[in-house]
């Protein structure tokens, strides 16, 4: 996802990569990279991470610190550090999503309306596919689109992963997700309304990584101008 946000942003004219951050040290065509983040002295507008969970608490630290706004488009987070997310967007603006792909961000928004209409007659299930080296299951975006259902949803719904321990009828007030890991697929998600004799299926398929980085590149583009601390999202940037 680095090298696809750096091959956008050099096609950009009014964007400029000063520095990169990761494990090692070193120098790229551009820009150096820093296996410390406080070790950068320059100066920035907005700082995007697509690395891991596991780099939060020091992105955190460093955004806090220079005050620099900071587009999260890791997922895997645990429930401790998403608390620390939320807390953090009150000292400096924070922007998270759990895809930053437009299209996924459109579905979230037509499953909130099929969720609408059709209520509690339709059961809602998710099943999402990824590549063999992702190491969280299920995926963010998975959630999120969990998450877009039940606040449309006329009941409290109950997220359900798996069913092989499970020896009864399925509950009218459940969110089935399931996840598929193979190959190379960089991201697929299909959500299931099966209702009384018929089917509603809604999908989005990515076909590259550059659909992730066009999307982090908007974002980027909104936070370098936003001043105010609050957690920001997608439906921020696209108005």
């Amino acid at each position: 996802m680095g090298k696809a946000v750096t091959a956008i942003a050099s096609g950009e004219k009014d964007i400029t990569i000063v520095a990169g951050f990761d494990i090692d040290s070193r120098q790229l065509d551009g820009f150096p990279v820093f296996s410390n983040p406080a070790d950068f002295k320059g100066d920035a507008d907005v700082l995007v991470d697509f690395s891991s969970a596991s780099a939060l608490e020091h992105l955190l630290t460093f955004s806090k610190i220079r005050k620099i706004p900071l587009v999260l488009c890791a997922t895997g987070y645990a429930p401790e550090q998403s608390a620390l997310i939320e807390s953090s967007a009150m000292s400096f603006p924070v922007f998270r999503s759990g895809n930053m792909s437009l299209g996924i961000n459109l579905l979230a928004d037509l499953i909130k309306r099929a969720c609408t209409v059709l209520g509690k007659e339709f059961d809602v299930e998710i099943v999402e596919r990824h590549h063999r080296r992702k190491v969280d299951a299920p995926s963010g975006t998975a959630l999120m689109l969990a998450d877009a259902a039940s606040s449309a949803l006329p009941y409290e719904a109950k997220y359900v992963y798996e069913r092989e321990r499970t020896r009864e009828p399925r509950s009218s007030f459940e969110i089935g997700i399931s996840a598929v890991r193979g190959g190379t697929i960089v991201g697929e998600h299909e959500v299931i309304f099966a209702g009384p004799h018929e089917v509603i299926e809604l999908r989005h398929s990515a076909s590259s990584r550059e659909v992730f980085a066009t999307g982090a590149i908007k974002a980027a583009r909104f936070m370098a101008e936003v001043t105010k601390p609050r957690l920001y999202d997608m439906s921020d940037v696209l108005g």
